[in-house]
């Protein structure tokens, strides 16, 4: 329970800290020397008129600002003589004491003002010691504790009216209770005072600590009537590149080599294979050279590679068609999202020069983004040279400045086969003209690539052969 001092009187510097001004009705309070309960010498008020009727002996402090405080406490420590060790007294003796408290907005108590009376004056208690002591026995000091409110005026003088008792006032302590300034889920309640009843419930708003961002709102924390913290509303994470520290009340910046990729509250990590974190407070490793992360991948995944080409590519030509089947790459890059691409070249035979086949030719299943790993070409030429480049690819190729990396295979079709014709035959005299046209379907293409045709006469049939 954090206290705060407003003044503190030891009877020693009573009139300078406090008892600047005594005003005393009827007999005086006097300042005498005394010593307490370790026997060490102090000075106190006293007053013991007891064997005179109808006391009114007031006592009181100068002007105590109030410091925006809502309720203040006031510790005494008094001794008491117990009336019955002393002889020949009327019944009027007493054994207690009143506390009184007056408000005002400025030093403005004088002699006479304001009167010396409860009302003006506020009555807080009628304070009763818990042990007295007999002229035999050394002064037992008694504590007492209370408190009042709520105030609302710059600030208040304290007063104490004897009535008939034999005491001494030894010292008093004029304090508030307050919740210290504290951190809780990252975020920092400042210092509160409590509320005008001791029931009371202050909410201190709060603020993130640096580098934590809020993740709940609003941020407050209760503070008590007895100067205690009740259970924080609200919260903050540390954000990014920062991870909790010093008892989860600061967020530190990850260190280099290391990051964070999301606010929360966890710790920051080392980088990914194949990337860095040169500085700190990191919340992404870099990728070294020649590694990427796709735009699927997460801030914190594995930095990855291009695959190498793909390996064993086989060709089986069958006249104007081709099979090709490969085995996947050494290196997938880390990935395993590896496709293939198969790029169809149409050569020249003298000169070796190389241009994209045209779309007659037809691949399947597709020639782009394959998964499995063969492929049959169809509608080639035929006696034409081909090169074909398998290609392998993965999710961080279209990251990499460079084309994809393959294997490629140069392959010769054969003659373009068999095939069948109607036949229209005429006599002309000594020479029997026919005229000849294809059955097969797509003999459009394959009309130009046939070179020569045979003809063959049997007594009853007759057939043409394209070589």
């Amino acid at each position: 329970m954090p206290l705060d001092l407003i003044n503190s009187i030891s009877i020693r510097h009573l009139q300078l800290l406090v008892f600047h001004v005594l005003h005393l009705i009827s007999f005086q309070w006097e300042e005498v020397s005394g010593y307490d309960d370790a026997m060490n010498p102090i000075r106190t008020y006293q007053v013991c008129n007891v064997r005179e009727l109808n006391q009114n002996n007031w006592l009181r402090s100068d002007f105590i600002p109030r410091k925006d405080v809502l309720r203040v406490y006031v510790e005494m420590k008094f001794t008491v003589r117990d009336c019955n060790s002393i002889p020949n007294i009327p019944g009027s003796c007493k054994e207690t004491f009143n506390l009184f408290y007056y408000e005002s907005d400025s030093d403005s108590a004088t002699a006479t003002s304001p009167f010396w009376m409860e009302n003006p004056y506020v009555k807080v208690d009628t304070i009763a010691p818990d042990e007295s002591f007999s002229m035999l026995e050394s002064g037992r000091v008694n504590t007492k504790v209370r408190s009042f409110g709520p105030l609302s005026k710059a600030g208040f003088y304290l007063a104490f009216q004897d009535l008939g008792a034999c005491m001494s006032l030894i010292s008093v302590r004029v304090f508030y209770k307050k919740c210290s300034t504290t951190i809780a889920n990252f975020a920092v309640f400042p210092e509160t005072a409590t509320g005008a009843e001791a029931t009371s419930l202050v909410i201190a708003p709060g603020t993130c600590v640096p580098n934590a961002l809020e993740v709940s709102v609003p941020l407050k924390l209760y503070c008590n009537g007895d100067g205690e913290w009740m259970v924080p509303v609200g919260a903050c994470t540390c954000m990014a590149g920062f991870e909790p520290a010093m008892k989860d009340t600061q967020c530190q910046a990850c260190s280099p080599g290391t990051f964070k990729s999301k606010q929360g509250d966890s710790l920051c990590l080392p980088c990914p294979a194949n990337s860095r974190a040169s500085s700190g407070a990191a919340s992404v490793c870099s990728c070294r050279n020649g590694y990427y992360r796709a735009d699927t991948d997460s801030p914190d995944s594995t930095c990855t590679t291009v695959p190498s080409a793909p390996r064993s590519v086989i060709s089986s030509v069958n006249e104007t068609s081709l099979v090709l089947e490969w085995s996947e790459p050494r290196d997938l890059g880390g990935r395993d999202d590896v496709l293939y691409n198969v790029i169809c070249k149409k050569c020249l035979p003298d000169r070796g020069m190389c241009s994209r086949c045209d779309d007659n030719v037809d691949i399947s299943p597709r020639h782009l983004g394959l998964t499995q790993r063969r492929v049959a070409v169809r509608n080639l030429q035929a006696h034409t040279q081909y090169s074909f480049e398998i290609q392998a690819v993965n999710g961080v190729s279209n990251k990499s400045p460079y084309t994809p990396q393959f294997s490629a295979v140069n392959i010769t079709t054969n003659q373009a086969g068999r095939c069948s014709f109607s036949t229209v035959a005429t006599w002309q005299r000594s020479a029997l003209m026919f005229r000849a046209m294809p059955t097969f379907k797509g003999w459009e293409k394959t009309q130009k690539d046939v070179r020569e045709y045979a003809l063959r006469l049997k007594s009853r049939d007759q057939f043409l052969v394209c070589m």
